[in-house]
């Protein structure tokens, strides 16, 4: 993620923003996140040392490489995860992923050439305030600079105030998926793919 079509308040992380990555990756997964992180900790790790190091990484989807945060004045309050997605699909074996990821990575699979928004999320004081719309503009631009097909993501149907933010912006439903939760709990049923066209 570069500067070059972001202004104030955006700008592309940095290996300093981990912490707060770490947090908003886990509001926006609903707590799949650190219920995750917390299996992969080994002895003397927290959960969050695991989320801020993945944060860290200079590939895989889960990258500051690959983040956009909002800033209010020097504070951190919401950021935007987003990759294109390979066209065709890379070649993957559903039985070599763990349970909980193989409803999600169908999902991704159908959508093929688009910027897929991983992470969209705000700090709850900062909800209500506009921020995803003007994160989704973000990476519409975004988007529209790779040359993508468009733009896709996905939400839990327990998610209704998510929903309604995208179909608002312009996001259609597409398909879902019957959630796995392991020992995950979480309201939602449903994991529903949404795409909006450029």
């Amino acid at each position: 993620m570069t500067n070059e079509i972001l202004d104030s308040p955006y700008r592309a992380a940095t290996p300093q923003d981990a912490v707060a990555m770490a947090e908003l990756v886990d509001i926006a997964g609903e707590g799949m996140p650190l219920h995750l992180w917390t299996g992969m900790a080994g002895e003397g790790e927290s959960p969050w040392q695991i989320g801020q190091q993945r944060a860290l990484r200079e590939s895989g989807g889960f990258s500051y490489r690959n983040t956009v945060v909002q800033q209010l004045g020097d504070t951190i309050v919401a950021a935007l995860i987003g990759y294109a997605l390979p066209d065709p699909p890379d070649l993957i074996h559903y039985n070599e992923l763990p349970a909980v990821f193989v409803p999600l990575q169908q999902l991704e699979d159908m959508v093929p050439g688009t910027w897929y928004i991983n992470v969209l999320a705000a700090y709850p004081e900062h909800r209500g305030k506009g921020y995803g719309t003007g994160l989704l503009a973000v990476a519409e631009r975004i988007a529209v600079q790779e040359k993508c097909k468009g733009l896709s993501l996905i939400v839990s149907d327990g998610n209704p105030r998510a929903w309604q933010l995208y179909t608002r912006c312009g996001y259609k439903d597409i398909a879902s998926r019957p959630m796995v939760k392991d020992s995950w709990e979480n309201a939602g049923e449903d994991w529903i793919l949404l795409k909006k066209a450029l």
